[in-house]
């Protein structure tokens, strides 16, 4: 079982800005390729920022109503600069936070969730802009056929050594369900946990019985072995 990597979830094509491009090119970029950032690069294709829609927006807030009256929020000064300001190298939020190609989409998904962002350039290991960005949510693409497949042969029959056809996988959008029986009690948690990391599973239902419950034999033992020191 593994995790899919960057490499293999991000987009292809490169749209990129550099530090002098104005306002209306960036604004032509997002709208031409239909995305909703764009990273900004400086002259060796190193990532140093990126820009936003809501960048983009901040200089619509900030004018004048249909009737001449000023804005009715005050913007903080860094918001006002950027509000006023005509370049990608004043409108993009720095640093850029980035990412490698051989991550993992977990990886991935753990830095966006750290730093708060929606979007991670990814780069080289010299820090070149290689790829737009990294789309994440292609995991979630993955055929029903392909997610049920690497649950029976890879976490099923090679990681948990299941007997082929003890356990049913049913996947349907994503969700999987789970019906059998194991030999011992606690197995049921490990299944349903390695199956809900499995890239592109959404959730996981089980309904599995087992043969012998050591869930709750071996504090009886543990307790046995006690009383058998004490005496």
């Amino acid at each position: 079982m593994w995790h899919r990597t960057v490499s293999e979830l991000m987009t292809t094509s490169v749209v990129r800005a550099h530090r002098d491009t104005g306002f209306k090119e960036i604004a032509k970029l997002l709208a031409e390729y239909g995305i909703t950032a764009v990273p900004v690069v400086d002259d060796d294709e190193r990532p140093v920022g990126v820009i936003s829609e809501a960048d983009l927006l901040r200089k619509e807030a900030g004018q004048l109503d249909a009737v001449g009256l000023p804005p009715v929020l005050r913007p903080e000064p860094a918001a006002r600069a950027k509000a006023e300001a005509v370049t990608a190298g004043r409108l993009m939020n720095s640093p850029a936070v980035t990412a490698r190609p051989q991550w993992t989409a977990v990886e991935a998904a753990q830095v966006m969730e750290r730093h708060h962002v929606k979007r991670l350039p990814v780069v080289d290991e010299a820090d070149r802009l290689i790829i737009s960005r990294a789309d994440l949510l292609r995991v979630f693409l993955r055929a029903d056929s392909a997610i049920r497949e690497e649950i029976s042969r890879e976490v099923l029959l090679r990681t948990l050594g299941l007997t082929p056809g003890a356990i049913t996988v049913r996947v349907v959008d994503g969700r999987v369900s789970l019906k059998g029986t194991v030999e011992r009690k606690s197995v049921v948690p490990v299944v349903v946990r390695l199956c809900q990391g499995v890239d592109g599973v959404v959730d996981v239902s089980a309904e599995l019985r087992h043969r012998f419950d050591d869930t709750s034999a071996m504090p009886e033992a543990g307790a046995s072995r006690r009383a058998g020191l004490a005496s």
